[in-house]
């Protein structure tokens, strides 16, 4: 009788010991899973506030490839089928090189565009008027461009069409603009002219000839009186994914090119395009996940003569210059390739190789 009350008693203890094990466990359970939810929501949080990082794709051309043009009419052409080419293979930005031989540091090295002058100008200064003047959407060109010599033949060029390119008809939660002298009377914020029926407003005070990007929302409406934010032009791409147009550089040199890169911590992958560069298929061409990818052409006479007329890379090969230097199309016909052709020809090639390492990009950022 003794031992049974005995065994009923431990056994008691047990269960008790059992239970209150449970009960541990379930509370260790439920606290690393209010753990966890803690945690996504200050990652997600952190995701939100800090803007989302980019890949970029930059071109670099020489800007003497104009010079050799034989008329006005050809180089304006010439500089459309590298607009055009930009805009089709969705590149962010297009630096224009010259060759001089002087350092960056060189406060000679730089360059402006003179945008009221009509005198001739370099071959560097046209091809940046025109990329600029193609990118900008037809409703701006009047108030942004003068009248310019160099802008003559511009009417006879195919439009680029790019999503920023937005017909008065058109909607879209982006509009590309330009700020008026006009104020609101009755609140503080500038009038913008975004190539719709009516001018918009916006919440900040601004300069008259400004360009804008401004958010246009999902509500159709036209409120005189109702604000819109002007946002950075990398935000459409930023946020929704949408590609809009390019920026163009001037760069006096190819160094320059590197070292004036407008990105946080610059190019982290540079890609040289040359007949002396090594062959490698499309599909086989593996490139790292990179942040901001520059793919540079040479002029006539190639990228070679670029590296060794800059004093900066003087005993200097295109090998060490570039982390790829390639030949992206081997066996041709013609003794040369023109570079707005090679800009072509090398963007397709270079496409599949890209949206691979885009993907990786994006996955290892958490972008996906």
């Amino acid at each position: 009788m003794g031992k049974k009350k005995r065994d009923e008693s431990k056994a008691v203890e047990v269960g008790s010991a059992e239970s209150e094990l449970e009960l541990v466990i379930g509370d260790s359970h439920e606290t690393k899973q209010k753990n966890k939810k803690k945690k996504k929501k200050r990652k997600k949080e952190k995701d939100e506030a800090e803007p989302k990082e980019i890949s970029t794709v930059s071109v670099a051309v020489p800007g003497s490839i104009i010079d050799n043009a034989q008329s006005l009419e050809l180089a304006t052409r010439l500089a459309s089928q590298i607009a055009r080419a930009a805009t089709i293979f969705r590149i962010d930005e297009v630096v224009v090189f010259d060759n001089k031989s002087f350092s960056v540091n060189d406060s000679s090295a730089t360059t402006t565009i003179n945008y009221t002058s009509d005198d001739n100008e370099s071959g560097a200064a046209f091809l940046v008027r025109i990329l600029q003047y193609l990118e900008t959407p037809q409703y701006l060109r009047k108030t942004l461009f003068p009248k310019h010599n160099s802008l003559r033949f511009v009417g006879l060029l195919p439009p680029l069409d790019a999503p920023h390119h937005l017909r008065k008809h058109e909607w879209a939660p982006y509009r590309e603009g330009v700020t008026l002298k006009e104020h609101s009377s009755n609140c503080t914020g500038t009038f913008v002219d975004v190539g719709l029926s009516r001018n918009v407003l916006i919440d900040k005070v601004l300069e008259p000839g400004v360009r804008v990007t401004v958010t246009m929302g999902t509500n159709r409406s036209l409120n005189a009186e109702s604000q819109h934010q002007v946002v950075s032009s990398s935000t459409p791409k930023e946020e929704a994914g949408m590609y809009w147009g390019y920026k163009v550089r001037y760069a006096s040199n190819i160094s320059s090119v590197f070292k004036e890169s407008p990105y946080k911590g610059g190019y982290d992958h540079l890609v040289g395009t040359s007949e002396h560069g090594q062959f490698i298929k499309s599909s086989e061409l593996t490139l790292p996940s990179f942040r901001h990818l520059l793919i540079a052409f040479g002029g006539l006479a190639g990228l070679e003569e670029s590296i060794e007329e800059d004093n900066n890379l003087k005993g200097k090969n295109a090998k060490e210059v570039f982390d790829l230097y390639l030949n992206t199309c081997p066996n041709q016909g013609s003794r040369t390739i023109r570079t707005e052709e090679a800009i072509f020809i090398s963007l397709q090639y270079f496409q599949e190789p890209i949206d691979r390492a885009l993907r990786r990009f994006a996955y290892y950022n958490g972008l996906t």
